[in-house]
């Protein structure tokens, strides 16, 4: 653990130290605020590129070879196309992959470089960017939504109640998934978020939790509202650009027009069109990338660059604060080892075989997604795949049953034969356009 935390310091110290060189006696001419920020940006995007290499050498606990054959197996199953997976042990990134096609007998090859769609793990990039506003004191998560997102109108005008934190821990006390059928329509969003007080209330503010997208997406109102900017524009200018994303964007066509992207499919492997339904929610759905830049993004996640994400700011996001005793029933089948499931700030945690971990899943019609890791010992897995199947979601407890040296499961059901079938694999009805 101490190499560990040494690497985190070690990239932080980059950072800092480019201001340092910048002006390296105290006799020499001051430097000026602006260019002390460009060679610490500078530094910071010379450790961030250190960082984004593959690392072999640091592998330890995890049986790649198996993980890999387990994988190719998995791209063959009849709801599966193409699949893209990363892994982070020892707080670097140790194994990135592609598999399969990005269309259905296109022949394209799935590579590190394939655009996906992040869905609902987008959720966490929204929490992120409000934290860095909190930590910036623009914003407090105490304060009444309503101050900073005038759309969102709730029962009994109980935005004036509700929170920015309770927006993003989902405990507005709105019904499940609340007009996302509306916006699938193409309803506007704003419209939705004010027509939301129309419905009754299954809570008050802040005592139940209760996932949302459309009230979600309040996030990125609250972040134009201090900042004056685009929720798209601010959140490249403030996290993907430092962390070196160079592949995210949050837009339908900054999927569609890059060289290698990911068509999405049904369970059928019939391609589907895609859309801008939850591009117009970017806060809940919005973000796209490669699978090297969400293993990026993890790393991250897990205080490896505390030049961008502070410590504090990664605690507060992460904390577990409500318990959702629903994830447990929608995850039964790894309940052997999962015990407690709560959120925080866009963020899911799981007690699994007594240790802690901090992710989230993802899906909107012919994309799944998911990011699962122990922030303790910096290790964890990212996949992104292009088809309306949720057999892939057994991986991420494979790779931890792998680190933690634990009797192996075959949590993706790899050894059932024939086709994904049932609730456990294939997503069906609204499910597929929508999952947490």
């Amino acid at each position: 653990m101490e190499r560990q935390h040494t690497l985190g310091l070690g990239i932080f110290a980059l950072s800092l130290g480019a201001i340092a060189l910048a002006s390296p006696f105290g006799d020499s001419e001051p430097i000026s605020p602006a260019v002390a920020q460009q060679e610490a940006a500078a530094a910071t995007a010379r450790a961030t590129a250190m960082l984004a290499k593959v690392e072999p050498g640091h592998r330890n606990r995890i049986d790649y070879a198996k993980l890999d054959a387990r994988l190719r197996r998995m791209v063959e199953k009849p709801t599966m196309v193409g699949m893209a997976v990363g892994i982070v042990e020892n707080g670097r990134i140790t194994f990135l992959s592609g598999y399969g096609e990005t269309a259905e007998g296109s022949g394209e090859k799935v590579s590190s470089d394939t655009i996906f769609r992040w869905a609902s793990v987008s959720k966490g990039v929204a929490s992120t960017m409000v934290a860095k506003l909190e930590e910036q004191g623009r914003l407090s998560f105490h304060q009444p939504v309503a101050t900073l997102a005038p759309s969102l109108h709730l029962p009994g005008r109980n935005e004036q109640v509700a929170t920015v934190g309770d927006v993003l821990s989902h405990r507005l006390g709105l019904y499940r998934n609340a007009f996302d059928n509306k916006l699938e329509e193409g309803q506007d969003v704003r419209a939705l978020r004010g027509t939301l007080a129309t419905l009754n209330s299954i809570c008050a503010p802040g005592t139940c939790w209760s996932y949302q997208n459309v009230a979600y997406d309040a996030a990125s109102e609250i972040s134009s509202k201090v900042t004056g900017l685009s929720y798209d524009e601010l959140v490249r200018r403030d996290l993907f650009a430092p962390l070196g994303m160079t592949s995210a964007s949050m837009t339908l066509e900054g999927l569609t027009g890059a060289k290698s992207w990911a068509r999405p499919h049904s369970v059928g492997r019939r391609i589907l069109t895609p859309n801008d339904n939850y591009y117009r929610v970017p806060a809940a759905g919005g973000v796209n990338s490669n699978i090297k830049d969400m293993a990026v993004w993890m790393l991250a996640q897990m205080g490896q660059m505390p030049a961008v994400l502070s410590p504090k700011l990664l605690r507060t996001i992460h904390e577990p604060r409500v318990k959702t005793p629903g994830e447990r029933r929608r995850m039964r089948k790894f309940l052997e080892r999962l015990g407690d499931a709560q959120y925080g700030y866009g963020w899911r945690s799981y007690d699994y075989a007594g240790h802690r971990l901090v992710g989230h899943r993802g899906g909107v019609d012919g994309y799944r997604s998911l990011i699962l890791f122990d922030p303790e010992r910096k290790s964890g897995v990212v996949a992104l795949w292009n088809s309306n199947t949720s057999q892939p979601g057994g991986l991420e407890f494979e790779v931890m049953d792998m680190l933690y040296g634990l009797e192996f499961r075959d949590w993706m059901e790899l050894d059932r034969g024939g086709s994904a079938s049932g609730s456990s694999t294939i997503a069906s009805g609204a499910d597929r356009r929508r999952r947490a």
